[in-house]
């Protein structure tokens, strides 16, 4: 087996391996070399294409001769994750996530899309953020470039399977979070802890929306008879729709416990506001015989008992806190204090 290498590489060209059938690995590929391997359709070829550069991304329509609608899904980032099938490839689109260190939020999660076009020969991976999945690809590959020997959709099931289980700490990190907010809310009250609850909720529902379509996507390359994908090499990305899996039954779980978490909350809300309003009520009760008592001795009357005692205003006052007392009492009976 040889190792080669582009002479004079261009800081356009994009990241690429390439294995002939006879042995032999060239790395870092011009475009017109890129061409003749396109049309020879043979060896295993991979392209890891930076979409913010004009120059690498100009390969996939000029050299690749993709689809301009699924060239121009490279370029949005708002593109769904889904799976097209075209005469000569498929054309896979996956979502990476991560929560955002550069916001005060923790639940701001960050999300980046990986689109696959995977051939008969070859597999284009473009993405507009560095991919911590096709980095470890690459240096797979770099360093047992005869692994491109088992196919060009071995590498993209690697690099699927990659970042699929990056989503497992993230899951288990919302988890810890949301942990966190059930600790929370037994130890202080905490009026704000209800914004925390809905961006926690907020986070799930985004990694669901991710998650959900990509287990699909898995499921049909998995299952569905495909050109570019051996029967074989289905296993391997029956494992990856596997995690998928699991991931959905975690980030459910989470959301019922996010669902718990609320319910707990406005319980907790809903108590408080009625302690509140018990504790007016019993002031209010005892409050109402005084005040009628006192309503009763301001009227202008006169001829009134006790107006001109010189004992009146402490009989009044006496009577006032007999009738507080008695009241306590019964309240105190009747269990209501």
């Amino acid at each position: 087996m040889t190792a080669t290498a582009a002479p004079q590489a261009s800081k356009h060209w994009p990241a690429s391996i390439y294995r002939s059938p006879d042995g032999g690995v060239e790395r870092g590929l011009s475009p017109a070399r890129l061409r003749e391997i396109v049309r020879a359709g043979e060896g295993e070829l991979w392209v890891d294409v930076d979409s913010t550069d004009l120059h690498q991304h100009a390969l996939l329509e000029k050299v690749f001769d993709f689809h301009p609608l699924a060239v121009d899904d490279t370029l949005s980032p708002r593109t769904r994750v889904k799976l097209e099938e075209y005469d000569r490839y498929v054309f896979v689109v996956m979502a990476g996530l991560h929560f955002d260190q550069g916001t005060p939020d923790p639940f701001d999660l960050q999300t980046f899309n990986l689109y696959f076009f995977l051939g008969k020969n070859f597999l284009v991976t473009v993405h507009a953020v560095p991919s911590a999945s096709c980095d470890k690809a690459q240096d797979r590959l770099l360093r047992s470039p005869d692994l491109l020997a088992r196919g060009a959709e071995m590498t993209m099931h690697h690099i699927i399977d990659q970042a699929v289980d990056a989503y497992f700490p993230l899951v288990e990190e919302l988890n810890g979070m949301v942990d966190g907010l059930e600790r929370k809310l037994f130890e202080e009250f905490d009026q704000g802890l209800i914004h925390e609850i809905f961006k926690a909720k907020r986070s799930t529902f985004g990694l669901r929306r991710h998650i959900g379509p990509l287990r699909e996507v898995l499921n049909i390359l998995t299952n569905r008879p495909c050109g570019y994908i051996r029967a074989e090499t289905q296993l391997y990305y029956r494992d990856v729709y596997d995690h998928t899996i699991r991931l959905m039954e975690s980030v459910d779980t989470t959301r019922d416990l996010l669902a718990g978490v609320l319910e707990t909350y406005l319980s907790q809300t809903s108590n408080r506001m009625n302690q509140v309003m018990k504790q007016l009520s019993i002031v209010a009760t005892i409050a109402l015989p005084l005040i009628v008592i006192a309503g009763i001795y301001g009227m202008n009357f006169s001829r009134m008992p006790l107006t001109h005692d010189p004992l009146g205003f402490w009989g009044a006052l006496a009577t006032m806190v007999l009738v507080s007392l008695a009241i306590v009492w019964w309240l105190h009976r009747r269990k209501w204090l």
